[in-house]
């Protein structure tokens, strides 16, 4: 089996989101709706075997570039997205152009800004490995002796991390060739510092349909996560048939890495575990029984009283008709004159007679 140099490969490339929103907002510009890829310079530092990828600025397609424009809110600093070259030949994808010039310029001036920040590699939006990537890959090596190269799904159809990232190597055959250049891949993750997280929050916010409930959203991570759990399952699966089946060679590194994996794999033919699963599932079942019967008596209470408003309606509408009709007996009886009087007709005749 042939053997690499120079890069390990528990080595880890670290991506903050700041970078996935860069790469994502320069796709949109640029190439939406095409079939063109964009590229741009990562920035960031290597500690050790994490490589922290903090920062980028993105490339452009030079027949669209007006040189020296920022794109963003500068004042405020909220979105600084610098224009480099950058073009290939769609047919021919060998012909390729980036201003290497412009890439050194932009960097010295983020080494002004902020000095720990260095050019560590670069990205494309892929959203896979094109056979020009190593000429590329050349050139950034100018500037950092080893770049890595990440490719950002900006239009991925899984869930899953969006990134993909790898270090150009050099294989040697075992028998006795010549060395020849391929990309290794490595593991990436995301990770966010406090100020970032804030930001994603306050971003997702906006964004987020208020009409659909905690409840639901809760439930349909958890059916992305096992839906992403079930690919990756799938994929070791089909690693396994194949090695088996002798067409691909064996990895000892991915079999140890299966076999760690299979270790922290409890056991559940374990009485332990059985009675911890035994446990938790009635605790479960009796917190949906008390739910059930909570909401039962609320309804019925809500009956009673819904009940109780029916009737006590009822018997005001009844009353009322009857209030109505003894007042119209009253005001009939005061409207009409009183029968006079034996002494009152004695005085309206004595009135008469003086007359």
């Amino acid at each position: 089996m042939p053997s690499t140099t120079s890069v390990s490969t528990a080595t880890t490339v670290q991506i903050h989101p700041l970078v996935l929103l860069s790469a994502t907002d320069h796709y949109n510009r640029v190439a939406k709706d095409t079939k063109k890829r964009v590229v741009g310079v990562l920035l960031g530092q290597q500690k050790g075997k994490i490589v922290n990828v903090a920062n980028s600025f993105a490339g452009r397609e030079k027949e669209d570039m007006i040189e020296g424009r920022v794109y963003g809110d500068v004042d405020n600093l909220l979105c600084l997205v610098i224009i480099v070259p950058f073009e290939e030949d769609e047919k021919d994808p060998s012909v390729w152009f980036l201003d290497h010039n412009y890439v050194e310029a932009m960097n010295d001036m983020f080494k002004k800004v902020n000095a720990k920040e260095k050019m560590i590699g670069w990205y494309h939006s892929g959203p896979k490995l094109r056979s020009s990537d190593l000429e590329i890959n050349e050139l950034f090596k100018r500037y950092t002796p080893n770049p890595v190269l990440v490719i950002v799904d900006v239009k991925p159809k899984d869930v899953e991390i969006p990134t993909d990232a790898y270090f150009s190597i050099e294989e040697i055959k075992d028998d006795g060739t010549a060395t020849t250049k391929t990309f290794m891949h490595v593991p990436s993750e995301i990770v966010a510092e406090e100020a970032e997280e804030i930001g994603v929050e306050h971003l997702l916010r906006d964004i987020k349909d208020n009409a659909v409930g905690t409840l639901s959203t809760r439930i349909t991570g958890q059916l992305s996560s096992l839906s992403g759990l079930q690919g990756r399952l799938e994929e070791i699966r089909d690693y396994l048939e194949k090695v088996v089946a002798g067409q691909l060679p064996v990895n000892h590194q991915i079999i140890y890495n299966l076999q760690d994996i299979f270790n922290l794999l409890p056991n559940l033919e374990s009485q332990f575990m059985v009675q911890a699963f035994s446990t938790k599932t009635n605790d479960q079942l009796l917190l949906m029984y008390l739910s059930s019967l909570i909401r039962s008596v609320i309804a019925l209470h809500n009956l009673i009283d819904n009940k109780i408003e029916n009737l006590e309606s009822e018997g005001a509408l009844t009353a009322s008709p009857a209030n109505d009709t003894a007042s119209d007996a009253e005001a009939k009886d005061s409207s009409e004159p009183s029968p006079s009087s034996p002494q009152t007709k004695k005085d309206e005749d004595k009135t008469k007679s003086s007359k």
